[in-house]
């Protein structure tokens, strides 16, 4: 699995965890849900700007979402 699809595989995870939809995600980060649902499928690379975004949205910090999709590589 490459880096985009296992950071992919990690917010997935966190973003259904914490039972939240892409939609309710995208609206609370200020971005597109498409961009949301890229971000999943390991589509998109997205920014260090984005990345903080999405984990805040999430509740966690970035470096948690890496070291969860370190265990997908």
């Amino acid at each position: 699995m490459d880096i985009k699809a296992a950071f992919g595989k990690a917010v997935k995870l966190r973003r259904v965890e914490i039972d939240l939809s892409q939609e309710d995600m995208a609206n609370s980060a200020g971005m597109a849900r498409s961009f949301i649902s890229k971000v999943e499928r390991g589509d998109a690379n997205p920014s260090v700007t984005s990345v903080k975004k999405i984990a805040d949205t999430l509740g966690v910090m970035p470096s948690e979402l890496w070291l969860k999709a370190e265990q997908y590589l």
